[in-house]
């Protein structure tokens, strides 16, 4: 780099850094105005807030069907992450292991609910599950919420697979360790950051998913994020914003995991951060 070129370089990176300033800014901002309604003492969403209270979180605690949503929506994430965690892990690994023509092709087949808008998958799912019996009940929700979030487990792993030394498992097995051994003590240790990671995304998938729910879902298996939806449209109350304030910390939680995770592997490749 050259004494001529050296302030344009530093103003491209000032106007990038503004740029991107203002980019998170359109997109953050509308969310945060969410935080300081939820601690009104009013029955009515204005500002400035008519007052400070925490009646809407006590609302939330102590009201049968928003614990009954929650509920939901833990048992249907649960179910959902265990599924999508071992089959996205397990397609991970075939993936990495073999090739074949077609590969790029099955990739993309396997990550494809991904890119398919949710409508047409509810649409789809509700009639296949339809003659099973598995509309109306949190099973089906799962396996459903499952096909969304095993795409999120692939990626990661394969990920941190693609860094993985090939002849860690090769030495395993030189020194008479069975393909399951060498799997449980040499490949998951170092491909954990990525299997928790994908979990984590397909938890925050499956917990925030409203479209599918609202086909597979009756008024007893309501999730939280449906809960919210049927409160916006019968009426706006002040608990919405409380469950959705509780919903972006969460997502900044879970995201904070998944971002020291990466720094972990990373430094686990002796990679820096």
């Amino acid at each position: 780099m050259t004494v001529a070129t050296l302030p344009t370089s530093r103003t491209g990176r000032a106007l990038l850094w503004l740029v991107s300033a203002l980019v998170l800014a359109y997109l953050i901002l509308p969310l945060l105005v969410i935080v300081p309604l939820s601690f009104t003492s009013g029955t009515i969403l204005t500002l400035p807030l008519p007052g400070f209270s925490l009646r809407w979180y006590a609302e939330l605690v102590h009201s049968a069907p928003w614990q009954n949503a929650l509920k939901n929506s833990l048992i249907v994430g649960s179910i959902a992450t265990v599924v999508a965690t071992v089959l996205g892990t397990l397609a991970a690994l075939g993936l990495a292991r073999a090739e074949f023509r077609g590969k790029s092709l099955l990739m993309g087949f396997l990550i494809s609910p991904m890119i398919v808008p949710l409508v047409i998958v509810a649409a789809g799912s509700y009639f296949f599950l339809l003659p099973l019996g598995l509309t109306n009940s949190l099973l089906g929700l799962a396996l459903v919420h499952a096909a969304l979030g095993a795409p999120f487990v692939l990626i990661t792993v394969s990920a941190t697979l693609s860094g993985l030394d090939p002849s860690l498992p090769r030495a395993a097995a030189s020194l008479g360790a069975n393909p399951a051994y060498t799997f449980r003590r040499v490949i998951l240790p170092l491909i954990a950051p990525g299997v928790i990671s994908g979990a984590l995304f397909a938890f925050i998938t499956s917990f925030d998913e409203v479209v599918v729910a609202m086909f597979l879902t009756g008024p007893q298996q309501r999730t939280l994020p449906r809960q919210m939806f049927d409160g916006l449209r019968d009426n706006i109350s002040p608990t919405i914003l409380a469950v959705a304030t509780l919903l972006i910390a969460v997502a900044v939680l879970l995201l904070a995991t998944v971002e020291f995770l990466r720094r972990r592997n990373l430094r686990l490749r002796g990679i820096k951060a």
